[in-house]
C-alpha cells in the first residue's frame, strides 16, 4: 500500500511551534504509518515575498493529494497586502463545510453542566464573508450597505453532512437559522435542513432559531452529542461561543471539507479533500516561550488521520485523541488548563499515551 501524502502548510509564530509539535505525534516512529509530508512555508513573509504564490501552489497539492495540516497564519489588517491565506485556500480546494467541536476536557469545570460534544457545521463560504460593501450619504446621515448571498448547494452539503455526522457520533441535530425573520435568505438553509431530516428519518431533528440555539445552549444539561447546521457567520460565532463553554478553546480542532457528488445520491458525507488545523491564532505572546498548548493542533492532526482510508490512520486517530485526553485526566496540562507541562512535556505524554495504545491494541 502506497503511504498516503499530506500536505503540511506551514505559518506563524506560535502557530508554527504547535504545528511541528503535532508533526511529531503522527511521525512514523509513534503511529507507525510513515506518511510523505509535502511541506509548503505559508508565514507572512513567505507569502509577501511571492504575493500568495505559495498558497495557490499548496492549494493545489491539497487538491491532488487530499489531505492537509494547516498551521495558524497571520492575516494582516491592510487591504493592499497578501490578505487571508484560509480565504485562498477555501476557494481553491471547493471548500463547503467547516466542522468545529466542542468537547469535555477532563479536570476542566464546562459551563452549565454541558457534558455531551457539540459538533458546528458551518458553511465555508459566502453569506457575510466576502460581501459586498459599500456606504451612501443621505440627508446629512451616511449609510451603509451589505449585499450578501448564500446557495442552495452550500445550504445543502451543510444539512446532509449534519445528519451523517450525527449518526457517526449517536447525537441529534439541533439549531438553525433565523429563517423567521429571513424566510428567503436564511430560510433557505431551514429548507435544506428539512429536506435532509426527510432523507435522514433515523436521526432526531431539533429545529431551534439561532437565538434560541444560544440561550438553550446555556440552559440545557443533555447526555447525547449535538450537531448545529448553520450559516457562516453564525457558525463562527457559535463555535467560538461552544468552545468556551467547554472552558477553553484549546480542546476543539478545526476541519474544513470538500466533497464529490449530490447528497440526494447519499454522497455528501464522502469529503473529497480534508484540511484541518486548530482555531486558535498565532499567539505572538507566546511564540519561543515552550508554554502554549498543543492540544487543539494535535487533536487536528487526529482528525485528518480519521479520514484517511487505511486502518493504521484509523486506529492512529482513535489513539491520538484518547492519549490527548488522557494525558489531561493524569494531570499533565499546559498552565491555561491549569497544569504545569510545557508544550514539549505535553507533547511527550501524548506521544507515550500513543505508542502504548497502538501496542497494546496490536495484540488484540
Amino acid at each position: 500500500m502506497s503511504k498516503p501524502t499530506v500536505v503540511v502548510l506551514e505559518g506563524d509564530q506560535t502557530g508554527q511551534e504547535l504545528l511541528e509539535e503535532s508533526l511529531r505525534v503522527i511521525a512514523r516512529e509513534t503511529i507507525d504509518l510513515e506518511l510523505d509530508l509535502l511541506r509548503f512555508d505559508l508565514s507572512l513573509e513567505n507569502r509577501r515575498a511571492g504575493n500568495n504564490a505559495v498558497v495557490h501552489e499548496a492549494a493545489a497539492a491539497m487538491r491532488k493529494h487530499r489531505f492537509g495540516i494547516k498551521a495558524a497564519t497571520i492575516t494582516p489588517e491592510q487591504r493592499d497586502d497578501v490578505g487571508s491565506p484560509n480565504a485562498i485556500l477555501r476557494k481553491e480546494i471547493d471548500g463547503k463545510v467547516i466542522v468545529r467541536t466542542g468537547r469535555r476536557l477532563p479536570r476542566v469545570r464546562p459551563v452549565g453542566g454541558i457534558h455531551a460534544p457539540i459538533a458546528v457545521v458551518r458553511m465555508a463560504v459566502g453569506d457575510a464573508y466576502g460581501a459586498k460593501e459599500w456606504r451612501e450619504s443621505a440627508d446629512g446621515d451616511e449609510i451603509a450597505y451589505r449585499t450578501e448571498s448564500i446557495s442552495r448547494t452550500i445550504c445543502r452539503y451543510v444539512s446532509e453532512y449534519s445528519f451523517a455526522h450525527a449518526r457517526k457520533v449517536g447525537g441529534r441535530v439541533f439549531g438553525g437559522p433565523k429563517y423567521t425573520v429571513s424566510p428567503v435568505y436564511e430560510g433557505m438553509l431551514k429548507e435544506e435542513m428539512d429536506a435532509a431530516a426527510a432523507r435522514n428519518k433515523d436521526i432526531p431533528y431539533e429545529p431551534q432559531l439561532i437565538d434560541a440555539t444560544y440561550a438553550l445552549l446555556l440552559s440545557s444539561v443533555g447526555d447525547d452529542p449535538l450537531v448545529i447546521p448553520s450559516l457562516n457567520r453564525d457558525g463562527d460565532c457559535l463555535s467560538d461561543f461552544v468552545m468556551q463553554l467547554f472552558g477553553s478553546i484549546a480542546g476543539a480542532e478545526s476541519v474544513l471539507l470538500s466533497f464529490e457528488g449530490s447528497p440526494e445520491a447519499g454522497e455528501a458525507f464522502k469529503p473529497s479533500i480534508v484540511m484541518a488545523e486548530a482555531p486558535h491564532g498565532t499567539a505572538p505572546r507566546l511564540f519561543g516561550k515552550n508554554v502554549a498548548n498543543p492540544l487543539a493542533m494535535i487533536l487536528a492532526a487526529g482528525a485528518m488521520l480519521g479520514y484517511i482510508d487505511d486502518r493504521r490512520a484509523t486506529n492512529a486517530s482513535r489513539a491520538i485523541y484518547e492519549a490527548s485526553l488522557e494525558a489531561i485526566h493524569s494531570g499533565v496540562a499546559t498552565a491555561d488548563l491549569g497544569g504545569h507541562a510545557t508544550t514539549t512535556e505535553f507533547t511527550d505524554a501524548v506521544i507515550d499515551g500513543v505508542k502504548r495504545k497502538l501496542e497494546v491494541w496490536s495484540s488484540l
